[in-house]
């Protein structure tokens, strides 16, 4: 496992928190959940590319 994803993901999770206290503390909390909401969305998009690549090399270990 490489450990720059999991770098990676931790400073997307940290900008994002530290842009939501700003946008809360300027009174716009529907900006910040938004801004959290992509934040997830945009982990989950790395999630789920590691997926296919976890499922392409099962798929070549058993070639199908």
């Amino acid at each position: 496992m490489d450990i720059n994803l999991i770098f990676r993901i931790a400073g997307i999770g940290i900008f994002i928190s530290i842009i939501n206290i700003v946008l809360k503390q300027a009174g716009k909390e529907e900006q910040a959940q938004m801004l959290t909401l992509v934040g997830v969305i945009i982990v989950l998009m790395i999630v789920i590319q590691l997926i296919g690549d976890l499922f392409n090399d099962v798929r070549t270990v058993f070639k199908f």
